[in-house]
């Protein structure tokens, strides 16, 4: 990949910016069986800084050994308008969902200024019958409505919203670059409204910080208000290099909960499966007094093999 990186083309938000000419920009997932087709993430890295991104390992592959600099030294992919057009046309043929944003946000601080997401949506635009999905911190993600809607209109369009908590203050300390939940919760507002439908991510659910009956109903009683018509929830996932780099946060912000996420991660990246469990079904519960359909991560099919779907006439 080394041929493929550029030199720096901005500065930002505490952010440095890199030119990486991508091979293709929506890319097919094989490996395992999961819950969409395609992968689209227009950058690597991400100026967010979430303390539990479990993308962070990712910059290692470019020879950034520093979990700081997965949030850093961002790289804006850069592919040409005609593979961009056969990759989407493949994938619209397959009839698998194409999932925006699964590791880096499209809608980061830097799209702004590079709009490598909307010329995607462009691109989306023009092929009729795409099976879409956007999940998103940003609230940048309104200034694309008038593609949203049109994509709406014509082909299977989810936006989804991730917000943790409605606690700002919280949000602040996992989250410090993304905006608040209050304005993440006013954009899906508008894009609900405007008929794009939308969908509250609490991914991930935090033990001990997110996970009580009190913060998992404000959150989806908010997103309810705020027109999502469902609700996902996943528990905190700590891969190695992750792991490492969220507990220092802990042990800088909350030090008496170490020794209880210890416990919890003594043996595996995933809690236990009981105390997931319990999470879940509270979450279900609450999901549903709040009037949502609410699911696990886990619950989602996977698109390995999707359902026959009659293809779209329409040039």
């Amino acid at each position: 990949m080394a041929a493929r990186l550029g030199g720096v083309i901005d500065e930002r938000h505490k952010a440095q910016y890199r030119e990486l000419r991508a091979a293709d920009l929506v890319n097919r997932c094989t490996a395992r069986p999961m819950p969409f087709g395609y992968t689209v993430n227009p950058y690597r890295g991400c100026s967010t800084g979430c303390v539990y991104c479990y993308a962070r390992y990712t910059h290692d592959f470019l020879g950034h050994n520093d979990p700081h600099e997965f949030e850093r030294t961002i790289y804006v992919k850069r592919v040409d308008g005609a593979t961009l057009r056969r990759s989407l046309e493949r994938a619209r043929r397959s009839g698998m969902l194409v999932a925006v944003g699964t590791a880096t946000d499209p809608y980061q601080a830097g799209e702004g200024g590079f709009e490598v997401t909307r010329s995607l949506l462009e691109a989306v635009r023009t092929l009729p019958g795409i099976r879409l999905s956007i999940t998103t911190k940003g609230t940048l993600v309104t200034r694309d409505l008038d593609l949203l809607r049109a994509i709406a209109e014509r082909s299977e369009l989810s936006v989804n919203f991730s917000v943790t908590t409605t606690d700002t203050e919280l949000a602040r300390l996992l989250e410090p670059r993304a905006p608040r939940p209050d304005l993440r919760l006013a954009a899906m507002q508008r894009l609900a409204e405007a008929g794009v439908a939308t969908r509250l991510f609490m991914m991930p659910v935090l033990p001990y910080l997110t996970d009580d009956a009190a913060s998992i109903g404000a959150l989806l009683r908010a997103a309810r208000a705020a027109g999502a018509r469902e609700a996902e929830c996943n528990l905190l996932f700590l891969r190695e290099g992750v792991r490492e780099f969220f507990f220092r946060f802990l042990g800088e912000r909350f030090p008496a909960l170490v020794a209880r996420y210890r416990a919890l991660y003594c043996s595996s990246a995933y809690v236990p499966p009981a105390f997931a469990r319990t999470v879940e079904a509270r979450f279900a519960r609450l999901a549903g007094a709040n009037g949502l359909a609410g699911r696990r991560r886990a619950d989602r099919p996977d698109e390995q093999d999707p359902p026959a779907r009659q293809l779209t006439l329409a040039w």
